[in-house]
């Protein structure tokens, strides 16, 4: 006779609890002195951050055993025994950005402290519809990642997130934009969806003009400062709003769409978005090629007549090039273009009283006489107390700022002390696009 043996299931590791909110934030803050740079040694971030040095030893060593923090060498001694520095691992991980214009788009892949690693820069068309470009950007995606593999010497470094900045309003929360004028094809498309299936990691979209001013933020002019206006005088113009050090959307996301607001009585132009008298319809990129190829053809500017004539058009930058030779007619477009961003500037920096405003875009860089307009309105009507101690000044980063911007904006979301508690443990945040959904109890950036 067999005795009957009893069957227990099979033992099965007990699931770790979840990280209590005062333990991600004290993990979150310890992480955050060290990626910034503020405290690099264990007595330093105790200082700075206030915790214990127990708590501040077991928050670097859970860290340093995920593979977010490592042991340097020794720092300066106060007189005791030297310290050990400790250094963000910035190479564990690499995240994807791309900037959507109307006419190219600019792709990288960034480390984990915002440095961007490689790039690419391609024409495209943004009326063509997002199955088109976005696969594009899915192509250029694959060969900047093949690229960084090879350079790595064949060791696959991980997706850990992807940041998308659009030419047009974007309803943040969900990743979707929302009635763009200039993107036919493109409204309530979901590319965050679409990107999070095809590289199985966490994906923010947002406006490409917040990850400029996002970008100066972080690494640009505009480091280190609290109240800045960030605006884009390109084909289209936006502006991008920081405030009390914090990118502000908007309840929708919407914040900062300036280049609709009515600057004019005149309708006789009608602007992409169906309106008339919007700024970008008489000081934006589109704006100054439909003039100054009126002027060509009227024959009000013989550098223009000879640019139409080789060319067969007149671009923005055609009119940049005429105005820096001397050009009259093409001086007085940008200088009007400049009066007329400077104008509606004026009202902003009087509502908003920023300490900094940076003018960005392919536009800005006609050199000093567009900018120089935009600083005699602005300086004429505003508040004496607004612009008393006010900057005005060209964009440090140029091209790159949204690049930088959205690689940036993927960083800070995934560093979040909500976040962070969700895959801190097994060292990555790669293959889980859910993370976009966690809610937060202080909203980021």
């Amino acid at each position: 006779m067999v005795e009957d043996v009893p069957v227990h299931p099979p033992q099965t590791a007990p699931t770790p609890a979840a990280p209590t909110p005062d333990h991600v934030d004290s993990l979150a803050a310890v992480l955050d002195l060290v990626r910034s740079g503020t405290a690099t040694t264990r007595p330093e971030i105790g200082r700075k951050s206030g915790l214990g040095r127990t708590v501040v030893t077991q928050r670097v060593n859970q860290l340093t055993d995920c593979g977010l923090l490592e042991e340097g060498p020794l720092g300066p001694s106060s007189g005791g025994r030297a310290p050990r520095e400790l250094r963000f691992r910035a190479h564990a991980g690499v995240v994807l950005a791309a900037e959507l214009g109307a006419t190219s788009v600019t792709v990288g892949v960034a480390d984990l402290a915002g440095q961007i690693l490689t790039q690419l820069e391609e024409p495209t068309d943004i009326a063509l519809g997002p199955d088109q470009v976005l696969g594009h950007v899915e192509e250029l995606f694959d060969r900047l990642l093949a690229q960084v593999t090879a350079s790595t010497g064949g060791s696959s470094t991980a997706t850990w997130g992807i940041g998308i900045g659009l030419p047009g309003p974007v309803e943040f929360a969900t990743g979707r934009p929302s009635a763009p004028p200039i993107m036919p094809g493109w409204d309530g498309y979901p590319v965050r969806d679409r990107l999070a299936r095809r590289f199985n990691a966490p994906v923010w979209v947002d406006n490409e003009v917040n990850t400029m001013a996002l970008g100066e933020l972080r690494a640009g002019s505009a480091k280190g400062e609290r109240d800045i206006l960030y605006v884009k005088i390109g084909t289209g113009i936006g502006a991008g709003l920081i405030s009390g050090g914090q990118l502000h959307r908007g309840s929708q996301g919407c914040a900062g769409d300036i280049g609709h607001a009515a600057v004019t009585e005149d309708t006789s132009v009608v602007c992409r978005c169906g309106n008339t008298g919007c700024l970008e319809a008489f000081a934006g990129g589109a704006a100054l090629a439909r003039e100054g190829l009126a002027a060509a053809e009227e024959g009000r500017s013989e550098f223009l007549a000879r640019v139409l004539a080789e060319s067969g058009t007149v671009r923005a930058v055609d009119i940049s090039r005429a105005a820096q030779s001397g050009d009259r007619t093409s001086v007085a477009l940008l200088t009007q273009a400049g009066r007329l961003v400077g104008s509606l500037l004026a009202t902003l920096v009087s509502f908003y009283n920023p300490a900094l405003v940076i003018i960005g875009g392919g536009v800005a860089g006609a050199g000093d006489l567009l900018l120089a307009a935009v600083r005699e309105s602005v300086y004429r009507r505003s508040l004496p107390l607004a612009t008393r101690e006010l900057r005005i000044s060209r964009s440090t980063l140029s091209d790159q700022a949204g690049l930088v911007g959205a690689a940036f904006m993927v960083i800070d979301e995934l560093f979040t002390p909500e976040r962070l508690g969700r895959w801190v443990e097994i060292g990555s945040p790669a293959g889980f696009p859910e993370l976009v959904d966690v809610p937060l109890r202080t909203p980021v950036l």
